[in-house]
Order: structure tokens, then sequence, then C-alpha cells
């Protein structure tokens, strides 16, 4: 077969508001019925359908996990948080100060842990459960290295009133990105820690200034900062991620969204969905040679979802 390469190329969405309200309806019904219990198989439900509705050159995605899977990692995620929330509980119930400075000390200790891990879980889980013309994604960090370059990260961001935080972030992204495959292709991150903290720097003064008006234009600049440092490799060939969103386009994004989700009082928040989904593929570009026949499946399978659920739980956005 003949390889196949396209010079520039753009993720598509065809979901509908109306079918993913439907799931939406469903989801939000099942879960308060079964008293959450229900939530892994609602998430398993929107994530399939989200899947199936984004497109690149022609294929659909796919999304493997399941409500079951998801159910399991979801009950241990309970077990841990409801033993580091009683450990608290009981210090504080102790009323004695330094049982309870003790008890703080364990429980957000135990969040600095359980932070990397969920995010490293997440990670393994959704990208092992993702695949597009049959080729799974995958992430191949280590779990340990992982932690200890979080927790020392976060140690010395705090220590520095969140200064590093800007360098820290990048630092995750370039491990994360390093470690992520599709199949043989891989990904990196070429961010700088110093220029992503002026561009924060100075989104953040000038949308103060300008009573939030800039804010839409610092919006702009953050997207484009992640997409435009994404770059991904097949064999010597390099493709660069590219974005073409405006400060307009992010501000009728917003305001269309927040006017969607006050005036139908939350319901409309599966058209708001769609609508971020819509705007974040039409602005992202992938530019390079790609031959799409070539690519080979490399990824095992993993079906532990608890860090999926963990990071639900700690609420940590991974996209």
């Amino acid at each position: 077969m003949e390889p196949h390469y396209n010079e520039s190329r753009q993720l598509t969405f065809h979901g509908e508001g109306a079918k993913l309200f439907g799931i939406y309806i469903v989801n939000i019904l099942l879960t308060l019925v079964t008293l959450g219990l229900y939530y892994p198989w609602a998430k398993a439900a929107m994530l399939k359908y989200l899947y199936e509705e984004s497109e690149l050159e022609g294929s659909r995605f796919t999304f493997h996990g399941t409500g079951k899977e998801m159910f399991i990692g979801f009950i241990k995620a309970i077990g841990i948080f409801l033993g580091i929330y009683c450990i608290l509980l009981l210090a504080i119930l102790s009323k004695n100060v330094t049982i309870m400075s003790l008890g703080l000390l364990v429980f957000y200790g135990a969040l600095l842990v359980l932070i990397p891990i969920a995010i490293h879980g997440a990670l393994r889980y959704r990208t092992s459960r993702s695949s597009w013309r049959g080729i799974h994604f995958g992430y191949r960090g280590d779990r340990k290295e992982f932690v200890n370059m979080f927790i020392v990260g976060s140690l010395i961001s705090i220590f520095t009133l969140g200064i590093y935080s800007f360098w820290f972030i990048i630092e995750l992204r370039k491990y994360i990105f390093k470690n992520l495959r599709f199949g043989s292709l891989t990904f990196s991150y070429e961010g700088d820690g110093k220029a992503f903290f002026w561009l924060n720097v100075k989104g953040y003064f000038l949308s103060l200034i300008t009573l939030g008006i800039y804010s839409f234009w610092y919006f702009k600049d953050l997207f484009a900062y992640y997409v435009d440092n994404i770059r991904m490799y097949q064999g010597e060939q390099q493709l660069v991620f590219r974005s073409t969103a405006t400060a307009g386009g992010y501000f009728r994004l917003i305001a269309g969204n927040l006017l969607i989700i006050l005036l139908t009082l939350g319901l409309g928040t599966p058209w708001a969905i769609v609508r971020a989904i819509r705007f974040v593929f039409s602005n992202m570009i992938i530019d390079g040679p790609l031959d799409v026949n070539a690519i080979s499946q490399t990824e095992e399978d993993y079906t532990d979802a608890t860090g999926e659920d963990l990071a639900d739980m700690i609420d940590i956005g991974l996209v």
C-alpha cells in the first residue's frame, strides 16, 4: 500500500447538543436514584459518545473503558478518601492542639501524594482505553518518578509563594508528553517556564487594569502556548501543533456558554460542552507529514481505573 501523507490536518467534532442532552439527563437521574453509584457508568457513557463523535482523517476515535472498570476504581477511590477524612475528623474531635495539627499534616500530606498518583493513574487508564483506527494510545511514565517530581515541585512552589508554579507546570507537561504514545508515534512539549511565567504576569495585570476586558486575549494566549508547543514524531518526521484561536472567538465561546447555562438553569450544559469541544478542535491544526498507514500498535492493555476516579474526586483537570 502506498504511504498516505497529509501536510496539515484538523480534528472534527460531530456531536450534537440534543443527543448529548439525552445522555446527560439519563446520567443525572440514574446517578441520583442510585445515590451516586451509577456515576462510573455515567462517565463511561459520556466519554464513549464524545470519543465516537470526534474524527481525524476520516476516522472516529473510540473509548473502550467500561462502567464496571470505573466502578471498581470508584469504590477504591471512595475508600481512600474516607480513610484520610476519618483521620482528619478524629483529630478534630480529639480537641487536642497537637493531635489536630498532626491530623492536618497527615491529611494534606496524603493529598500531596494522592494528586500525582491520581494524575498518573488517570493518564495510564484513559490513554490505554482510547484508540483511533484500532491503534491505542499509551502513557509510559513511572509512578514513583512522577510522584517524587510532583512533591518536590509542589513544595518549591509553596516556599516561593507560587512563583515556581509556572516552571512546575511546564515541567509536568514535558514529562507527561515525553511519556505519551499513540502506537509508534511519540510526543514532546517544548514550553519554557520563564516564557510561561511572563505570559501569565502580563495576562493577569492587563486583565486587572482593563477590568477583565483583556482576559479574552489572555485566554487566547494561554491556549496558544499550550497548543503551539506540542510536537508529535513519526520516525524522523516532526509534526507541529498550531493554534488559530482569537480573542473574539474566546469571547463568543465564554459569553455564549454562560448565557446558555444561566438561561436554561444548567440544562443547556450539553450544548455548552459541544460548543467548547468544537472551539478547541476548530482552532487546533496539526502541520507536518504523517503516514497514517505506518502507525503500528505498541501499547499494552491497562484496566485499573482507580486513578481516573481519584482525579475526578480531587477535581483535577487533565486535558
